[in-house]
């Protein structure tokens, strides 16, 4: 979450206050499906979570201790709560009081547990420690920031192969080790990717897109990331890459390109990418795999 540095209010407090409202929110949506409409629909109910796996800039014991509390500032300040039903360690700790209260009904709606946890991975960043060191505010300097200091580089080079969004970098390491992270973390609740993908320039590279084929291949093949982290034990059910379009992305508008397909936004014509023909033979392969498996 960004917190910004602003004359007036609470810059560090009302974001708190913020997430503190949108989770209980989410504890209630979930309370009321279980009760009232779930076992008529025999539906699942979870949430899905925007991820990033932060690495120890350095093997230093500041810098482990840093990439912890981004962790904690970053995805298990909402997960803890909807899980367990309290706030993770490492923000209490610098937080203190300043951390808003969960209600007695809030923490009977959290026993209830999820059915599943979303995860939306596309980077990975460094962490480094500015608890034990000078960091600017903004740039972890704050304790609103866990006193971490995130960025993709580390001694001028990037922790993985950038990609056409600035902030996304190829790290397939990274979703193993937040699979693995969530399963430990949540004892092994089921998983799935709900979002991952490869992001372009919207350059004159239209249909021959070699490294989003090489992106999922390094995620996905049999000895990649997602096997991986499944092999470990992480109970993953599915995966849902982004995209099969091109879209409008945000602030990026139509800038950026995620899609198997390649979308012509004057005429809304279609065709598809190099990299549709390879995750369509992926997905045959697998279901032939699956059923010599079955028959054997």
């Amino acid at each position: 979450m960004t917190f910004a540095n602003c004359t007036r209010g609470g810059s560090d407090i009302e974001p708190l206050v913020a997430a503190h409202n949108i989770i209980r929110s989410h504890l209630a949506a979930v309370n009321l499906y279980q009760k009232k409409f779930q076992e008529d629909q025999r539906g699942k109910i979870g949430i899905v979570m925007n991820t990033i796996w932060f690495e120890p800039v350095s093997d230093s014991l500041a810098d482990r201790l840093a990439a912890e509390r981004a962790q904690a500032f970053y995805l298990t300040w909402f997960l803890d709560p909807v899980v367990f039903g309290r706030y993770p360690r490492e923000m209490k700790d610098i937080l203190g009081e300043d951390l808003p209260k969960f209600t007695k009904d809030d923490l009977k709606s959290s026993k209830n547990g999820l059915d599943f946890i979303g995860i939306n991975q596309y980077t990975s960043r460094y962490a480094k420690d500015c608890l034990h060191t000078t960091c600017e505010l903004g740039q972890g300097g704050s304790r609103a920031e866990g006193f971490v200091y995130s960025n993709a580089l580390k001694d001028g080079l990037p922790l993985g192969e950038p990609t056409g969004v600035n902030w996304f970098n190829v790290y397939p390491q990274g979703m193993e080790e937040m699979l693995m992270y969530a399963t430990e973390r949540y004892r092994n609740i089921p998983l799935y990717v709900t979002e991952n993908g490869f992001g372009e320039n919207n350059t004159g590279v239209l249909l021959n897109d070699y490294r989003r084929v090489k992106f999922m291949s390094n995620y996905l093949g049999p000895v990649h990331a997602l096997k991986r982290a499944m092999r470990k034990g992480a109970d993953v059910r599915g995966y849902f890459t982004w995209s099969l379009l091109d879209n409008f992305e945000w602030i990026s508008g139509y800038t950026i390109r995620f899609g198997m397909y390649h979308v012509d936004f004057d005429t809304l014509e279609r065709t598809p990418r190099l990299s549709a023909s390879w995750y369509k033979n992926f997905i045959f392969n697998h279901i032939a795999q699956s059923k010599d498996n079955e028959d054997a």
